[in-house]
């Protein structure tokens, strides 16, 4: 991993991002397995609600992809940690196609499509961690941020397309999506065994004490850091309001001013606006803006992200309530990959999982509760009040997590620091796999060794 400041000079090309074969390799398999996630979601609450026509086992089906990041996102993210990434990909993509397999059997029962479909989630924190962690060996300097900017939009992309194919293919037959799902599993599996190099684990064997342990050493590293502690609160921040009006979009377009649009269409503009927004975002800042120029731009869309939902407070119609949402998506796009580039610089090697794993597990427990919290003040006072409020707090907040960013001395101290440990950890793991003769001596070919031994 480069650890170099970012040039002011431009920013880095899509050429040279998918110049590297190994980036276009996990790129396509990310964004395969991606699809068919998306896919299989709207698969799998088809077949749930054909076997059972019960709503609540439905819900259940969807709701239950969330689960294991909020019951052990950190801890399945810290195996990533200790196995070869490319090893934990692969296995994992083999897991999740073999269990679809089983999931598509005709005539499963209800609670047994549940269990497959929860263990089949399992494999995603670690698998997500460790194709994160593998990220800055694949790409170095601003071509890393372009990288993280295009997996993020690829990733809003990927959402609107697989759940249009899932419904699409699973009002059909799903036993037919939830098999075209395995295999696009199968592909990502090819696609990263044979286009990725294989790596030796950061954490070596020394390095190993309890999974619990290991775990617990995530939370103080992102914590404890301040640096990395600045960007987990930002990061964290802007989740707290930019899904607000995507979570409540069908509660929003049936109770407010549609705007000429029949509910199902004011929704539909209102859920596909942020990402819309954020794809868009992601890629003209990712690619536009030179590097330099991103990082002094980190506070500043900060508070923009939610200042432009305040004017919700005013009722306007579903397309405008649409616009706004997209703005919101447009300026976290700008902000999330910068800061996600500078949080892998100030990030020693070895901790690169875990901390994915802490970020990831944040991510999702606050979206959810944001939208629960949202949720239940929408019940007593309308959703444009709650949603106007719920962003001016959000401007409140990110203008105190702005004027508490760390300095650049600190930011260059802590980058200066990740790397003086990512130099000592591979100087250990060179001495480790030094060869030595029989009599235990290492070797000189007539010089003196000054290896540590």
């Amino acid at each position: 991993m480069s650890d170099e400041r970012p040039s002011p000079d431009g920013p880095a090309t899509f050429r040279a991002v998918f110049g590297q074969s190994e980036y276009r390799a996990v790129f396509l398999a990310t964004v395969l397995s991606w699809v068919g996630d998306y896919l299989a979601k709207a698969a799998v609450t088809v077949l749930v609600y054909q076997q059972s026509e019960s709503v609540a086992l439905t819900a259940a089906a969807f709701a239950v992809s969330y689960l294991p990041w909020l019951v052990g996102g950190p801890l399945l993210a810290a195996l990533a940690e200790r196995y070869r990434y490319r090893q934990v990909m692969v296995v994992c993509d083999l897991i999740r196609m073999a269990l679809m397999v089983l999931i598509a059997v005709p005539d499963v029962p209800v609670w047994a499509v549940l269990a497959l479909l929860f263990a089949t989630t399992l494999a995603n924190p670690p698998s997500q961690a460790a194709r994160s962690a593998l990220m800055p060996a694949i790409l170095t300097g601003d071509r890393l941020v372009l990288g993280l900017s295009l997996n993020a939009s690829s990733a809003q992309a990927a959402q609107v397309v697989g759940y249009l194919l899932g419904a699409a293919v699973a009002a059909l037959s799903p036993t037919v999506a939830l098999l075209v799902n395995a295999a696009t599993f199968a592909v990502s599996a090819a696609l990263t065994r044979f286009g990725v190099r294989d790596r030796e684990p950061e954490m070596t064997a020394a390095h190993r004490s309890h999974l619990l342990r290991e775990t617990g050493e995530g939370f103080q590293i992102v914590f404890g850091t301040p640096v990395l502690r600045a960007i987990a609160v930002l990061v964290f921040s802007a989740m707290l309001f930019s899904i607000v009006p995507e979570g409540l979009a069908a509660a929003w377009a049936r109770d407010g001013s549609a705007g000429g649009l029949d509910s199902g269409a004011a929704q539909a503009v209102i859920m596909a606006a942020n990402p819309v927004g954020f794809i868009l975002g992601g890629l003209l800042v990712g690619r536009m803006v030179a590097p330099a120029r991103r990082l002094a731009l980190m506070r500043p869309l900060a508070v923009i992200a939610p200042l432009v939902l305040v004017p919700t407070l005013f009722d306007p119609p579903a397309v405008v309530v649409a616009l706004l949402a997209a703005a919101c998506g447009f300026a976290a796009a700008g902000l999330l990959p910068t800061a996600n580039g500078l949080f892998v610089r100030a990030l020693p090697n070895g901790y690169r999982a875990r901390a994915f794993g802490v970020m990831a597990t944040g991510m999702q427990v606050i979206q959810g509760a944001s939208v629960l919290i949202t949720g239940l003040l929408a019940d007593r006072f309308s959703i444009p009040l709650v949603v106007g409020v719920w962003s001016a707090a959000g401007v409140l907040l990110m203008l105190v997590a702005a004027l508490r960013w760390p300095d650049e001395e600190t930011i260059d101290a802590a980058v200066a620091a990740a790397d003086r440990a990512n130099q000592d950890d591979a100087a250990a793991r060179d001495t480790a796999h030094a060869p030595r003769p029989r009599n235990g001596r290492a070797p000189t070919d007539g010089r003196r060794s000054h290896a540590v031994t």
